[in-house]
């Protein structure tokens, strides 16, 4: 058991202990009230039948006919014992009296008005008084007071170690998640272990199991970044050391392998610029949307530049789109986004064909600012369905894709930079072949 249970265990049954003395110590106090205003005497309707009852009988008919109704009243009555004591302190009867009852009886006959007492004045001389005591049991306020001690200590004893267990034990189980995803077991969950909990600690213990996810998911997404990184570096390192060697080779052919060095070290120079901004935007670092423009404009511009650049290639790049749709963002980053995007249909479309870049707005009808829709088509090979989410991964090339050049990060900073200004970036097969891109930014309030 760790300190908790016991800070727990003891805080608990110190205050239900105190709790319970406390009960106990004015219920005996009330008891002993009762005793001396002569509450020991039995109580109610039936006691105030019988009494009355015995006193008549007494008063008419004598000993002899007490006696047949009390035999009588016992049969019926189980534990009825009504007494008739004379004015000297002898029962009728001949049987003993308790003194103390004896006491309450004169006590309460002397107040008057009380039903559980009946006098027979001048009976043979004598006056009786007549009472009905307890049915004989044992009454609570005579059990000893260390028992009732005893019990409530073992109540409480019992009650607290179960509290101080069901609060304690998932706390335990989430300090001990805890230390395995510190020594690196980020599979840990417990949600399971909570059971069939619904509190906060088992919501705590759910927060934990996500947070667990998130982090196994970022650390595999490192892993799989450094995995590709060295092995996309590799291919242009090797290339330099062989156009190093040739250039030792064959001093005559200098010129060219300098111009395969200068290539290859400008590929590495742009593969490194891109894994840079890729880890910049991932880490959280890139500058903050901070300035309004209009979408539209930024949408057109990128269309035109990739059209200069598509047109010598044998392809088109289409832009629809009217009005303005101001947006606030990073110019540069949203720039940069969206042209990866366009200039990546521009290198999977068919000779010949057209990339279609148009944008649109979707008003909310709850009256939040319209959404802008930026969609970006192409007459490509299309992807696999089951590589439509993957494609926005780094370095991620599908297999039915044509081979083309590029790092296969261009997509995947695209889709850091749009969920950084708030929007949303998906895939899908476009109907009779190829693939489309939309982009789905927020808009700006008017007024």
């Amino acid at each position: 058991m760790g300190r908790l249970f016991w800070k727990f265990f003891f805080a608990f049954w110190l205050a239900l202990l105190a709790a319970g003395l406390g009960a106990a110590t004015l219920f005996l106090l009330h008891q002993q009230a009762l005793i001396e205003r002569g509450q020991d005497l039995a109580g109610g309707p039936r006691t105030a039948f019988l009494v009355a009852a015995a006193a008549q009988v007494f008063q008419h008919g004598g000993s002899a006919a007490l006696r047949g109704f009390l035999e009588e009243s016992r049969a019926l009555h189980v534990g009825a014992q009504v007494y008739v004591v004379d004015d000297a302190g002898h029962e009728l009867l001949g049987r003993g009296v308790p003194p103390d009852l004896l006491t309450q009886a004169h006590r309460l006959a002397q107040e008057g008005q009380e039903p559980r007492i009946a006098r027979v004045e001048r009976m043979a001389g004598r006056d009786y008084l007549v009472f009905l005591p307890t049915d004989g049991r044992e009454p609570l306020h005579h059990m000893p007071l260390l028992l009732l001690i005893g019990v409530a200590v073992l109540a409480s004893l019992a009650f607290s170690a179960w509290l101080a267990w069901y609060l304690s034990t998932p706390i335990r189980h989430l300090r001990g998640a805890f230390d395995a995803a510190a020594a690196g077991r980020l599979d840990t969950r417990i949600g399971a272990r909570m059971g069939r909990r619904r509190d906060e600690i088992a919501d705590l213990g759910r927060d934990f199991d996500r947070m667990a996810g998130q982090l196994q998911t970022l650390v595999n997404s490192q892993r799989r970044l450094l995995h590709d990184v060295s092995h996309e570096l590799r291919s242009p390192l090797a290339r330099l050391e062989a156009a190093i060697g040739l250039a030792r080779q064959r001093p005559e052919r200098l010129a060219e392998t300098l111009d395969r060095i200068e290539r290859e070290a400008g590929r590495l120079d742009q593969l490194v610029g891109e894994i840079l901004t890729l880890a910049r935007m991932q880490a959280g670092m890139a500058r903050v949307a901070d300035e309004e423009i209009d979408l539209v404009e930024l949408v057109r511009e990128v269309a035109r530049d990739a059209r200069f650049e598509a047109q010598p290639c044998g392809r088109e790049v289409g832009f629809v789109g009217t009005g303005e749709a101001p947006v606030t963002a990073n110019v540069e980053l949203l720039h940069r986004a969206l042209e990866n995007v366009v200039r990546n249909a521009v290198k999977f479309t068919a000779v010949g064909s057209r990339v279609e870049v148009q944008i649109a707005r979707r008003p909310d009808p709850n009256g939040a600012p319209e959404r802008l829709l930026v969609s970006v088509s192409d007459r490509g090979p299309g992807v696999p369905e089951g590589d439509l989410e993957a494609i926005f991964e780094p370095f991620f090339r599908s297999e039915t894709r044509t081979p083309t050049a590029g790092f296969g990060l261009g997509l995947a900073i695209a889709r850091r930079a749009i969920e950084a200004h708030g929007g949303t970036i998906r895939a899908r097969n476009r109907p009779g072949g190829g693939l489309t891109v939309e982009i789905v930014m927020p808009g700006v309030a008017c007024g």
